[in-house]
């Protein structure tokens, strides 16, 4: 029987507990990797589970992502769009229409942009599905509420539609400066299964708060495997083996200095564990070819995560969270011309990873979702659009509950009325959120193991949905998983 992870995460504060106090005044530094993953070590966690999360850095363009396809509102989104030029043609969509198990009330239907072709197919085929409306939230709010600026009855998100807090309130529900994502604190409850925890939350695009736990420290790689040590690695002078030698007796001889000490034990640690990920790497092959040219990183990082979860076995982890991204999506202008390729390579690194996991055998233990600093104007500014609030993001995986839409379509509009087709704008066609951060992160976290009495510790506005409000039903758990 699988441990539940309230106990794990017992079981892990009463070992680091008494490992730290043995190790006296000789732990300064959370810096001592080494000792935090054999104090988490625990013998058992059940299966293999993984998150991983793909950042779109910038705010993308929810309303030619996820576009209005039924004639009369995508007339209407045509309409309002057409002053700066940044519609798609209804005729542009047919390929990529989503076609959903269920259909929605009031007629909705959507497509994909022109350009994620094989996202659309994974959504048609029951392996991926779309999140309308997503957004951070402190409490389920109305437009009424809104508009009122009542603030300290109806709070909102600190620095609305800034890029730095969003991502910030996205990734921790704090502003710019918070040190605790959600995605290190699932890390903190489940490292204790992992007998390396060390490599429970990976990042492949540097440092970052989604990944920063309590306990958990992420563990930084390239797309290639782990961050070389040059003077191990490289060659100097054509002494390779003697420039190592050398290297390593520097950083191996005691200190009597407490903190040249301790830099060098750390230093001793990073190289043993580039050579655990690169022993780990060297085997692994992957039949899958990603989109890897032409400029597509996010393929790379895939890539560089399908051969991690591949090496699971040799790393020692049942439970992995990882990090992802792209940037270029802050388009306040020449939106129709830049957004096909970044939506390209997204459907198209998504659907290889995807089909990796299926090469690999473990396609319902890995599910992907997308995130972004914040949903942009439905109307244009130019030839872009401006920052907004809500936005549309796609779950992909084996265990997702594919082909449907989860949460509240919103009407195309960007009249402030009291019209209950605009419920859901807060001018320019902005978003108000009908699905919080929260709700969408508690959906992951109970397919990843996180018990029900963890989730209010990890998300702090939680507490706030299920039931309804104004109308509409709020679930702690969305169901897509």
């Amino acid at each position: 029987m699988t441990t539940p992870p309230t106990d794990l995460r017992r079981r892990a504060i009463l070992r680091r507990g008494a490992q730290l106090a043995a190790a006296g005044a000789a732990w300064p530094m959370a810096m001592n990797l080494s000792a935090i993953a054999d104090a988490a070590a625990a013998d058992d966690a059940g299966d293999y589970k993984a998150l991983v999360c793909v950042f779109l850095y910038g705010g993308n363009d929810h309303a030619n992502t996820v576009v209005h396809y039924d004639q009369g509102r995508h007339a209407a989104y045509q309409r309002i769009r057409a002053s700066g030029g940044i519609a798609l043609a209804r005729d542009r969509l047919a390929a990529t229409e989503l076609k959903p198990a269920q259909v929605l009330a009031g007629g909705f239907r959507y497509a994909l942009h022109p350009s994620m072709g094989e996202l659309a197919q994974l959504f048609n085929d029951g392996r991926a599905a779309v999140v309308l409306n997503v957004g951070p939230l402190v409490m389920p709010l109305s437009r009424a509420q809104y508009q009122s600026g009542l603030r300290s009855r109806y709070p909102v998100p600190p620095q609305l539609f800034s890029h730095n807090d969003q991502q910030s309130v996205w990734q921790s529900s704090g502003a710019e400066g918070s040190t605790v994502g959600w995605g290190g604190r699932f890390g903190d409850l489940v490292m204790a299964g992992n007998p390396q925890a060390i490599f429970t939350c990976i990042s492949l695009t540097g440092n970052t708060v989604f990944l920063s736990g309590r306990d958990t420290l992420q563990y930084q790689c390239t797309p290639r495997g782990a961050v070389p040590a040059y003077p191990v690695t490289g060659i100097n002078f054509g002494w390779p083996q003697r420039q190592r030698d050398a290297f390593l007796s520097l950083v191996t001889q005691p200190r009597t200095h407490w903190l040249e000490n301790e830099y060098t034990r750390v230093t001793a640690r990073a190289i043993d564990l580039y050579g655990r990920i690169d022993a780990a790497l060297k085997p692994v092959t992957l039949r899958t070819v990603f989109p890897t040219t032409g400029g597509n990183d996010l393929g790379d990082q895939l890539q560089g995560v399908a051969r991690l979860i591949a090496a699971r076995q040799a790393l020692g982890v049942r439970r992995q969270v990882f990090l992802v991204s792209i940037n270029g999506f802050d388009l306040h202008d020449r939106l129709l011309e830049n957004q096909p390729g970044l939506m390209s390579r997204v459907s198209r690194a998504l659907s290889a990873f995807y089909v990796a996991t299926l090469e690999l055998g473990i396609a319902d233990r890995v599910t992907t979702f997308t995130a972004s600093d914040f949903g942009r104007t439905l109307s244009s500014n130019g030839n872009g659009s401006d920052h907004g609030w809500g936005g549309h993001h796609v779950v992909v995986g084996g265990a997702v509950r594919g082909g449907r839409f989860y949460g509240t379509p919103a009407e195309p509009s960007i009249d402030n009325t009291a019209a209950p087709e605009d419920q859901w704008h807060v001018g320019q066609g902005r978003l108000l959120p009908s699905t919080s951060v929260d709700q969408f992160a508690a959906t992951l976290a109970r397919w990843f193991g996180v018990g029900s009495a963890d989730l209010a510790d990890i998300l702090p506005n939680l507490r706030q949905f299920g039931g309804s409000a104004n109308g509409v039903s709020y679930p702690v758990d969305l169901g897509f998983v």
